[in-house]
């Protein structure tokens, strides 16, 4: 999900970024405790939440910072 669409939902819960230049992992932790959910985006190595929103992009992620391929 980019970054557009991570704000546009964002909205939609009623959340309003204090700065466009707010990161992506702030935001989307912001989204997640507005869903009653755990902020854990980009913060387990080995995350077996594949029902979450944001699995696909956090583990890509994960796999970026550990060196792996994509």
């Amino acid at each position: 999900m980019g970054i557009n669409e991570v704000r546009e939902y964002a909205k939609t819960l009623g959340l309003q970024p204090a700065s466009k230049f707010i990161k992506l992992d702030d935001l989307v932790h912001a989204i997640q405790l507005a869903e009653g959910k755990n902020n854990c985006f980009r913060e387990i190595a080995n995350c077996a939440l594949v029902d979450c929103r944001w699995y696909v992009d956090c583990v890509r992620s994960n796999q970026k910072y550990d060196g792996a391929t994509v």
